[in-house]
């Protein structure tokens, strides 16, 4: 096992310093033939030399220059190269893991310790097609069903709040008061959006990875989707707007920080796909261009964009061209780039049967609108009531409901150093939000004809949002990450969060 092990590292090494080699465009003749002898000499322990110097041609000429390239052997090892590479990842992971479960070292083991109810996982053997859909139950198989519900059920402390479904029932119909319909329908929002989650990736581990992603797409983000249709239908435009926002900042400044905060507190420095987080970041940032047009237009163009046909054109517009958009991204991210978004998580099967859960997705959707339903419509007696004005309550508190247990679960899967994961939930949740909840909100506010335009969204919280998008993209533009960058961005999000707490409460 050992020369392997140490071919394997020469080869990286040299791969990793030829990266470097080519990534430098100003390199003279002597620094190729310095980096050539370094390069020879660290892959000594291979049976022949990995690389070799030859002439670079330009437009089919010899420049005269003397560039570095692999061998053909070397271009032929790339399949033992990159599996080696991933056993030794393995091997690393397994070892941090088994020394961090025998003793919790530090806070962030004894967090992740606690568990999150996550579906329990099914090993099976590796497969070649990694996209390929997963085999688990049957179409109907009601004692697997049963015992997959009670093990979600059961795995997870926060699930003592599915109490407060029934309760937030009982407290609408029985009059307690718009604060206790408000709290109970708020907590039950919680462990639900946690249940409704794993539902659905059960669902798409059955139909493989392309219309696995479009349900995750679709149901990702279905509670914040329910709950601003809900105060869409009761003219809550306010709530709705700053929901929205809200929610997006939530997971670029406090999720995403969360995430670098918990993570570097146990590793000095994490690493992630910074590509995808490019393709990312330039998404978020058209969806802040386009909902900027509305609102920077009418102070350049006052008495034109003063007509509400040209506001109601311009946003159906707009929001059909964010759809098509959206549809764009997820060919982008389920066919043609697929290996940027590609998970290391492998080896899962579906826990329940396909009856059980399209009912089980089906039945949580009902009740998650319905608690939504009494929620927005408690709304304004608990906004009088508290003294917090509904741009708090929307901006700050109701994206806590739908997002709280997709944001524990991110954090938790950082401090595990899968920050690949972490940061897909962060991001792509945003993403999900920006170009296709908000859409979908002012296309359904068209059909009913509820006036919700993009204007709806007041400058502040749009600026706000444009600069937590530039700032997530900086602290994470070198595809490194540590503790300090999540406090910069916990902080942000704490400075907007502040800003609308004082401000209303006077």
């Amino acid at each position: 096992m050992g020369q392997p092990i140490q071919r394997a590292r020469a080869a990286l090494r040299a791969m990793h310093r030829l990266e470097t080699l080519r990534s430098n465009t100003d390199l003279s003749e002597d620094d190729v033939e310095a980096a050539a002898s370094v390069l020879r000499s660290d892959a000594i322990d291979v049976e022949q030399p990995l690389l070799e110097e030859h002439d670079q041609e330009t437009n089919g000429q010899q420049s005269g220059r003397r560039v570095l390239g692999p061998r053909e052997s070397f271009r032929r090892a790339g399949h033992e190269v990159m599996a080696a590479r991933r056993f030794l990842k393995r091997a690393n992971e397994s070892s941090a893991s088994s020394k961090s479960a025998a003793t919790p070292r530090t806070w962030s083991d004894r967090i992740v310790n606690i568990g999150t109810g996550l579906m329990p996982e099914v090993q099976k053997p590796d497969a070649e097609d990694v996209g390929a859909p997963s085999k688990g139950p049957g179409i109907i198989s009601p004692m697997t069903d049963f015992r997959a519900y009670y093990q979600l059920v059961i795995g997870s402390w926060m699930n003592v709040l599915l109490l407060a479904v029934p309760l937030g029932w009982v407290a609408y119909f029985l009059h307690w008061g718009s604060m206790a319909v408000f709290l109970l329908n708020f907590a039950a929002l919680i462990p639900l959006a946690l249940i409704l989650g794993e539902v659905t990736e059960d669902l798409a581990l059955r139909f493989g990875q392309t219309i696995g992603g479009l349900l995750n797409a679709t149901f990702g983000n279905v509670v914040e989707a329910i709950l601003s249709i809900a105060a869409l239908m009761k003219g809550l435009y306010t709530v709705v707007a700053t929901s929205l926002i809200g929610s997006i900042l939530s997971n670029l400044l406090l999720v995403l920080g969360f995430c670098f905060l918990c993570g570097g507190s146990k590793y000095k420095q994490q690493q992630f796909n910074l590509l995808a987080n490019k393709a990312c970041c330039s998404m978020l940032f058209m969806a802040c261009i386009a909902l900027s047009i509305p609102v920077s237009s009418q102070f350049m163009y006052g008495k034109e964009m003063a007509d509400d046909t040209t506001v109601a054109h311009l946003s159906h517009g707009t929001a059909i061209l964010l759809i098509i958009v959206y549809a764009c991204y997820l060919l982008f991210q389920l066919k043609t780039h697929e290996d940027l978004f590609a998970s290391d998580e492998g080896g899962e099967a579906p826990c329940l049967s396909l009856s059980g859960a399209i009912g089980g997705l089906a039945v949580i959707t009902v009740i998650v609108a319905v608690c939504s339903e009494f929620l927005t419509g408690a709304l304004e007696d608990v906004s009088k009531q508290s003294g917090l004005n509904q741009a708090f309550l929307g901006l700050i508190v109701l994206p806590i409901a739908g997002n709280a247990c997709e944001h524990i679960t991110a954090v938790f899967v950082s401090i595990k150093n899968k920050m690949d994961l972490a940061i897909g939930v962060a991001l792509g949740s945003s993403i999900q939000i920006a170009v296709f909840v908000i859409p979908v909100t002012v296309i359904v506010g068209w059909v009913f004809n509820k006036p919700f335009f993009l204007d709806s969204f007041a400058p502040f919280p749009t600026l706000m949002l444009t600069f937590a998008v530039i700032h997530a993209y900086f602290v994470s533009s070198d595809g490194n990450s540590n503790w300090l960058m999540g406090v910069e961005l916990v902080g942000t999000y704490t400075l907007i969060a502040m800003l609308y707490l004082f401000l209303h409460m006077s």
